[in-house]
């Protein structure tokens, strides 16, 4: 049956699908968005059925009173990761839930948090190259081999920001990514450095699929097993990714290594 574009029902269910989507998105554990919405859900007086996959959720929304239901699929989006909505859209629900807060409300405070400054670009990449420097020391390199990964990180993860922003596919990006700060690191082979081998391997790791891999096991210990496995997989080949873009760098400078 057609339901006009106030229906209460439907809005709810656009609006938990929208704010589901927006947390798969950027990172949280299948469980974790499946509590969320239904929270949110049951604090508007409706029931909530979802099936979470890789790409996409269904939805369905259940009047309590009425026995209606009305269904939603909604495409998850590709976004960064962000445990800023993590924890602020985990806290909307709770707030949801204790203070009774109307559709109007949630859309409200929803967006507020959506529309919030964020990290300014050029210091996240500055703190991704001081942390990728930091394991580079932490691995034992020398200070020059860490000036060296924090140069090859910056070059690198600003590829991959601006990649990313084209649409350029996501293991096109890891593999030029990877390529890129490798080659940019391997420039410590001119200072003879004793540390050159922790300086080149160090400099991809700002692109470990870390949340990817432990979201993944999270999913299959907590049944969302095809999710799970998803998520591992992906992660995998984005691993793969890296050591095709680190193998390419090690083959071009092999006989300055030896």
């Amino acid at each position: 049956m057609q339901r006009n574009n106030h229906d209460p029902l439907k809005e709810t269910a656009e609006f938990i699908s929208e704010y589901a989507g927006l947390l798969m998105g950027s990172g949280v554990h299948t469980s974790r968005v499946i509590r969320n919405s239904k929270r949110i859900s049951a604090s508007l007086g409706t029931e909530l059925k979802a099936s979470i996959f890789q790409r996409s959720i269904i939805f369905y929304v259940i009047d309590k009173e009425t026995g209606e239901s009305y269904g939603e699929v909604v495409e998850i989006p590709s976004l960064p990761i962000n445990f800023e909505y993590n924890s602020e859209l985990s806290g909307l629900s709770w707030e949801a839930c204790d203070n009774h807060l109307t559709l109007s409300e949630l859309k409200e405070k929803f967006y507020q948090i959506t529309a919030s400054q964020r990290l300014h670009p050029q210091l996240l990449l500055l703190l991704v190259g001081l942390a990728n420097a930091s394991f580079c020391r932490l691995f034992g390199g020398d200070w020059i081999s860490t000036l060296i990964v924090f140069l090859a990180t910056f070059v690198g993860f600003f590829l991959r920001t601006k990649l990313n922003a084209k649409g350029v596919n996501h293991y096109i990006v890891f593999i030029a990514s990877s390529l890129v700060a490798s080659v940019c690191a391997s420039s410590i082979l001119l200072f003879n450095s004793q540390t050159s081998d922790i300086a080149i391997t160090t400099s991809v790791l700002f692109l470990i699929p870390g949340v990817p891999l432990i979201n993944g096991v999270i999913d299959i210990v907590e049944g969302y097993t095809l999710t799970g496995i998803a998520r591992l997989i992906n992660a995998f080949l984005l691993i793969i990714c890296i050591a095709i873009g680190l193998s390419f760098t090690l083959w071009i400078v092999k006989d300055s290594l030896l």
